[in-house]
């Protein structure tokens, strides 16, 4: 176990490490095998539920938690992980020069099977569940188990690591999905309760109250966490948070502990925030972000005054990339963001998680303060950055394969990689879905041709797929070893 480097830590529920943030479920020894199951959203799926009306607690009046639980614990489920994680660095060094065993490129060093265990709750009754994208990364097979002792192997329709939220679904129907609330109904002092497994002991509630609501976390600029006390640990997480009347508010995601465990304070994704992520995720398979392309950072009172400012409330901007949304704006370093859309704005995080639930090409209005004057400037957000993967060529779109598709991301070899692996061509593989992911490549493989064809750019698999053919042969290099895979394209 990997010892704490500073005496406070965000961590991940499900972590089962002190120095928590990395992993997402109680790790154990396990030594199967599998292939990833992430796969894109059908067409045709069901729409997901609207939020109920809020439905207060009259002055005075105790929550009935005893309901609560009967009525909604068939709706909270289990999640059972298998695959393969990597170690922190510090914990698993290499002693000797050259490769360990079993390396291969885009493989971290360390990589570990594990068992684990989260949480999630049902959210229609033909077999949606939402969780936490850390529940299930890495994850090889999903199972989720019901209150009723049934299991089944869940798809994953995809994950978002910006907010944490995963979708999954499960082949039953007839499911009693939870009751959707209102979290933006929310006071400070509301009683609360949260149902889960923590620490693999299903099926447990446990009650507190609300203690703040908008809070941005190191690291989680994206979601306006809800900060409660009810007890939570690792297991809790993608479990359900409930108000008094019996509505979901939120999905347990993280603790601040010193130890891995639970010191009272503990933070969940608002419901409104995991339902538009997991609409895009069934729609499409992925969600979208929007970006304004800016850095900020929370006033003080000193830096309030310097800007003739009388309270320490606003944005404040020190960066803004150039050629971004935020420049064609007009907005500059030392600007205040005051207001968005005409809501004040206190603390910085509010934009972030503003322009983080909104989708590429939205118009926001900015309210701000430049040099002792008041200004109104108009943003057209763009589209987040998704990464190296999605900035390389990617055989799984549509665009890129003339009609067929593989579901592959690639890249080129580096040369050292080349060098490492003693290749001359070939193309890693960094994600891999659909025809990909069923015939059995895996992130980290090197796709070395198809047909015959030596690959060293995706044009290469562009020409073969141009011309749909029902199947293809790819020579992949794994640990060491070459196999051809026939994968057929859709």
């Amino acid at each position: 176990m990997r010892k704490i480097a500073h005496p406070l830590a965000w961590a991940l529920l499900g972590g089962g490490l002190a120095a928590v943030g990395t992993a997402g479920a109680i790790d154990l020894p396990w030594l199967g095998k599998g292939q990833p199951v992430t796969q894109p959203a059908a067409q045709g799926a069901a729409s997901l539920p609207a939020a109920a009306p809020a439905t207060p607690l009259p002055p005075g009046a105790a929550p009935n938690y005893r309901a609560i639980v009967q009525r909604y614990g068939p709706s909270v489920v289990g999640v059972l992980v298998e695959g393969r994680r990597t170690a922190d660095g510090d914990e698993e060094a290499v002693a000797l020069p050259g490769l360990p065993r079993g390396w291969r490129p885009g493989m971290p060093q360390g990589a570990q099977p594990f068992r684990g265990q989260g949480s999630g709750f049902i959210v229609a009754a033909d077999g949606l569940i939402l969780t936490n994208a850390h529940v299930v990364k890495d994850a090889t097979q999903v199972t989720v188990l019901l209150a009723d002792r049934r299991e089944f192997t869940a798809q994953v329709l995809g994950s978002d690591a910006a907010t944490d939220i995963a979708v999954l679904r499960i082949p039953v129907q007839g499911l009693q999905p939870v009751r959707l609330g209102d979290a933006a109904q929310l006071q400070v002092g509301d009683p609360v309760l949260a149902i889960g497994a923590p620490y693999g002991l299903a099926q447990t509630a446990t009650a507190g109250i609300v203690s703040a609501t908008g809070r941005s976390l190191p690291g989680d600029g994206a979601v306006p966490f809800i900060q409660t006390d009810a007890a939570v640990n690792p297991g809790n997480s993608g479990g359900p948070l409930f108000d008094a009347a019996g509505n979901v508010v939120g999905i347990n995601a993280q603790i601040y502990s010193r130890t891995g465990g639970f010191q009272g304070v503990s933070f969940a994704i608002p419901v409104d925030v995991a339902m538009r992520v997991s609409q895009q995720i069934v729609a499409n398979g992925r969600a979208q972000h929007a970006r304004l392309g800016v850095t900020v950072q929370d006033l003080t009172q000193p830096l309030a005054d310097s800007f003739g400012l009388q309270r320490p409330d606003g944005a404040l901007v020190s960066q803004v990339a150039p050629g971004s949304p935020a420049a064609s704006a007009g907005l500059q370093p030392g600007d205040v963001i005051q207001k968005i859309d005409g809501q004040p704005t206190v603390q910085a995080g509010a934009l972030s998680a503003r322009v983080a639930q909104a989708v590429p090409g939205e118009r926001i209005a900015l309210g701000v303060w430049r040099q002792g004057k008041a200004l109104e400037l108009t943003a057209t957000l763009g589209k987040a950055d998704d990464g190296a993967a999605t900035k390389q060529a990617a055989a799984g779109s549509d665009e890129a394969t003339g009609g067929a598709k593989l579901g592959l991301a690639l890249r080129p070899l580096q040369p050292a990689e080349r060098a490492q692996a003693r290749l001359e061509h070939g193309m890693l593989v960094q994600d891999a879905r659909g025809a990909a992911a069923r015939a059995g490549v895996a992130p980290g493989d090197v796709v070395l041709a198809i047909n015959g064809q030596p690959v060293d750019s995706v044009d290469v698999l562009r020409k073969v797929l141009a011309a749909s053919p029902k199947r293809v042969a790819l020579l992949v290099w794994r640990a060491g070893e070459q196999l051809f895979v026939p994968i057929a394209p859709v």
